[in-house]
């Protein structure tokens, strides 16, 4: 099953983070997929620090079009506040549509993600 990789996992594996070795196995795996709002988080902090071979790496990793239905990201947030959930950004909701719509895993660091998981019914990389 492909694996949406989150922003949070490429911030740390840029870092060497502990998490490191899992996405190598991924990347190895050929497993790994990403999309353009991952891209506009990543790219602009990596062009700053000049990191171009990154950034190709990037745009080579298979690319999932985003096909947002703003009607389902309005039942997701609903679905959301009415379990408490209040601080899920649209971003989050998006990157969760857009891996249920390819059905994707999503490996994430972020702990919103853990919290919708029952909710909205997504897989998360444990």
């Amino acid at each position: 099953m492909p694996v949406l990789v989150d922003t949070s996992v490429w911030v740390d594996y840029f870092r060497g983070g502990d998490n490191s070795a899992k996405l190598d196995l991924l990347i190895d795996e050929n497993l790994v997929v990403i999309n353009d709002l991952i891209l506009a988080e990543l790219v602009p902090f990596l062009r700053i620090r000049k990191q171009q071979n990154i950034i190709n790496l990037l745009y080579n990793v298979k690319n999932l079009i985003l096909e947002i239905n703003w009607n389902e990201i309005i039942e997701f947030q609903f679905k959301c506040l009415k379990k408490g959930l209040n601080g899920i950004g649209i971003p989050d909701l998006i990157i969760v549509q857009n891996a249920k719509q390819n059905r994707c895993k999503i490996f994430t660091l972020d702990s919103h993600f853990s919290l919708m998981q029952d909710s909205l019914g997504i897989k998360l990389m444990v």
